[in-house]
């Protein structure tokens, strides 16, 4: 069964070897049948979730917003692309990224306000899926803080 794994975070988060790590377990565990998507923003846990996927031959979609260009990566079709910028469109990929995962792991530093991902992470517990939150300075590779109880991917 493919898995569909969202890689989400703050753009401050800079821990890329907790990112890294997260990846290979998540090749490690599943090879071919896992996904990586993520939001394709340029800095931050996006980046790294884009590299290490590319790194270790995976397979890789993301779901930059429209006012972006189409690239090899993009999620959506030629004509949602290019559009004006409006601070809309990254809450409507947002919306579209949790639709298609299946589970999300959400890397936010400790203390630093993190909308966008937090936004991803509403639209997730709306569709049921399952989401897991890593911190900074998480002890463990998967630690869940939203709701009550936990999931191993």
């Amino acid at each position: 069964m493919k898995r569909k794994i969202g890689i989400v975070g703050s753009r401050e988060y800079s821990n890329k070897i907790r990112i890294k790590n997260t990846i290979f377990k998540l090749k490690t565990r599943f090879g071919e049948e896992v996904e990586i998507v993520s939001g394709g923003c340029k800095h931050g846990a996006d980046k790294y979730a884009k590299k290490y996927a590319l790194d270790f031959e995976m397979k890789y979609k993301e779901f930059n917003p429209a006012h972006t260009v189409q690239n090899l990566y993009s999620a959506m079709n030629e004509h949602y692309y290019s559009k004006e910028y409006a601070p809309k469109n990254f809450f409507h990929r947002n919306k579209l990224l949790a639709k298609y995962v299946d589970y999300i792991i959400a890397f936010i530093p400790e203390g630093i306000p993190s909308n966008g991902t937090m936004d991803t992470v509403k639209h997730a517990k709306k569709l049921g899926k399952k989401i897991v939150i890593i911190t900074w300075f998480s002890i463990y590779s998967y630690i869940f803080i939203y709701g009550e109880k936990g999931y191993e991917i």
